[in-house]
């Protein structure tokens, strides 16, 4: 087995660092501030609190409401993140190693979700922009992640097109 990248470490510490920030504003929304209980305020400008349990992925997509469901997305979740882990191994460009770390948070704070309450916690608004989606860190960690992982295959393609 070959030694992991040294930009691995990178990409594991920013996905404990995205479990971590994510699952603490989840227990300050759901714990401290209680926002189920509440109605959706207004924070900063656009950005509100609106309380929306996730039983599917991304914008609402698969939300079967059947509790196969929520064991076949963590499975796929965890598979997905175990999948990035190996490859961070290989790894040889920051960005792409910042990308994996954050994609592999993403999914791994929503699989807790799932886990813990049968559906993913989403309580940021932008609606006042007509951004019709409510969504959490852990969906914002992974989409910046893809476009990231999208843009490092670009620059890649580019670099070995050049040579």
């Amino acid at each position: 087995m070959s030694r992991p990248s040294r930009l691995a470490p990178l990409a594991y510490g920013l996905a404990v660092l995205v479990i971590a920030l994510d699952q603490l504003l989840k227990y300050w929304v759901l714990e401290i501030y209680r926002l189920p209980e509440r109605a959706a305020p207004t924070i900063l400008g656009p950005l509100k609190l609106s309380m929306v349990w996730n039983r599917g992925v991304s914008f609402g997509f698969l939300n079967l409401g059947t509790d196969w469901t929520r064991w076949a997305l963590s499975g796929f979740s965890i598979a997905v993140a175990t999948a990035l882990a190996v490859w961070a191994r290989r790894v040889e460009r920051p960005l792409l190693a910042m990308a994996l770390g954050l994609v592999m948070g993403g999914a791994i704070g929503n699989v807790i979700d799932r886990i813990r309450f049968g559906a993913v916690t989403d309580f940021i608004d932008f609606s006042r922009l007509y951004f019709p989606w409510v969504f959490n860190i852990a969906d914002s960690a992974i989409t910046v992640g893809v476009v990231l992982i999208l843009g490092d295959s670009l620059i890649g393609s580019r670099r070995t097109a050049s040579d």
